[in-house]
C-alpha cells in the first residue's frame, strides 16, 4: 500500500491517529482541533509516521467519509484494484529504494518488496483473493490472498520462485526432472509430495502432508522434513520441527481454522481478507483461540472471536477495525 509498514508502527499511535482522521474529517472540526493535531504530529516522528499510514489507508476509501453502513459495506465488498501502470510503478519503485529515504534494510522491512514481487509475478493475489492453477506438469497449486510466484519449468527441473505469501502445492510425479520451490530463505525439494510454504520479510514456513521435503537453507543446512511436521528456517537458522499446523490448508476452502493459535496470529490472517487496516492490540495478542473462521466474511469472523473471548471489535471508521481488551 505504501512505503510505511504498520508493523514497525505501535498499536496505540495508529489507534490516536485514526482517531484524528475521524475528528479532522468531521464537519463540525474547527480551528483548535487542527491546532491540538498539529501538537499531537510534533510530539514525535512516530505520530507523523502514523498519520500518513492512516491517510494513505484513507485514500482507498474516500467514498467512506460520510459514514453511511450501506456505502461502506459496498465499497469494502467491490473496491476494485486500479489498473496498474507497471512500467511507472516499478521506476517509482526503484527511485524509493535506491534513494536516501529508504536503505536496503528498510526496504526489506518495508512493504514495498511483497508489492514488487506481485506485480511482476507469474501468479499473484490480491487482498481476499485465492488462485488455484494446474501446472503443465500436471501438479496443482493454491495460492492464498496476498502472494505472488514465478514458474520456471525447463527440461532440467521445476522450480517456483516464491516471491510472497503462500502455496499449497499437491506435486505430480516426473522422474526425470525434480520440482523445486525457492524463497529468500532456501530452496526445497519435494520427494513426491503435498506441502505448503509461507515466506514473510523474516522467514519461511513449511507445513509437510504428504511424502517429505528436502530443505536446503542459503547457508547449505540440510533437513528432511517428513509428512505431519513442520519447519521453520531463515537464511542461516532452522527451528526445530514441530507437528504441522492443524488445518493450515483449510484457507483454500475459504476457512480458517484455529487450533490454539494466537489472537494476534488469527488476526494478522484475517487481515488478508479484508480490505483497509484490521490489527490486534499486543495486550491481547497471545490469547489463545479455538474454532473455525470464514475468510470470505471477515466481519462475521471477527463478531464470532467477540462473542467467544474477552474482547471488543472497535470500528473507528468502516476501513479502520481494531481488536482490544473488553473494558
Amino acid at each position: 500500500m505504501s512505503g510505511i509498514s504498520s508493523n514497525s508502527i505501535s498499536h496505540a499511535s495508529l489507534e490516536q491517529a485514526a482517531q484524528w482522521y475521524v475528528q479532522l474529517h468531521d464537519q463540525q472540526a474547527g480551528e483548535q482541533d487542527r491546532e491540538r493535531w498539529q501538537a499531537w504530529l510534533a510530539k514525535s516522528g512516530e505520530h507523523q509516521q502514523a498519520w500518513r499510514y492512516v491517510e494513505r489507508v484513507g485514500q482507498r476509501f474516500t467514498a467512506l467519509h460520510n459514514d453511511q453502513p450501506q456505502a461502506a459495506s459496498h465499497v469494502l465488498r467491490n473496491t476494485p484494484r486500479a489498473p496498474i501502470n507497471r512500467r511507472q510503478t516499478l521506476k517509482g519503485l526503484f527511485i524509493l529504494a535506491s534513494g536516501s529515504l529508504l536503505g536496503w534494510g528498510a526496504w526489506r522491512q518495508s512493504p514495498l518488496p511483497d508489492a514488487l514481487g506481485r506485480w511482476t509475478a507469474n501468479l499473484a493475489t490480491g487482498t481476499g483473493e485465492t488462485r488455484e492453477s494446474l501446472l503443465t506438469d500436471g501438479s496443482r497449486i493454491w495460492l492464498n490472498a496476498l502472494s505472488a510466484l514465478n514458474v520456471r519449468f525447463d527440461a532440467g527441473q521445476r522450480l517456483l520462485l516464491l516471491r510472497c505469501g503462500e502455496v499449497l502445492i499437491d506435486t505430480a510425479k516426473d522422474r526425470s526432472r525434480p520440482f523445486l520451490v525457492q524463497t529468500a530463505q532456501g530452496r526445497m525439494r519435494a520427494l513426491g509430495t503435498r506441502f505448503s510454504v509461507r515466506q514473510d520479510q523474516r522467514q519461511t514456513v513449511l507445513n509437510v502432508y504428504e511424502g517429505a521435503v528436502e530443505v536446503r537453507t542459503l547457508s547449505g543446512q540440510v533437513h528432511i522434513v517428513e509428512a505431519g511436521r513442520q519447519l521453520a528456517f531463515t537464511e542461516d537458522q532452522t527451528s526445530a520441527a514441530t507437528p504441522a499446523a492443524a488445518g493450515r490448508e483449510a484457507w483454500r476452502r475459504g476457512v480458517l481454522l484455529a487450533d490454539n493459535l494466537p489472537l494476534g496470529q488469527l488476526i494478522e490472517e484475517l487481515s488478508r481478507y479484508r480490505p483497509g487496516h484490521l490489527a490486534c492490540d499486543p495486550a491481547i495478542a497471545g490469547l489463545p483461540v479455538m474454532g473455525s473462521f470464514p475468510l470470505k466474511d471477515t466481519d462475521q469472523a471477527l463478531r464470532l472471536l467477540e462473542a467467544a473471548l474477552p474482547i471488543r471489535v472497535h470500528k473507528t471508521m468502516a476501513w479502520w477495525v481494531s481488536v482490544g481488551p473488553k473494558a
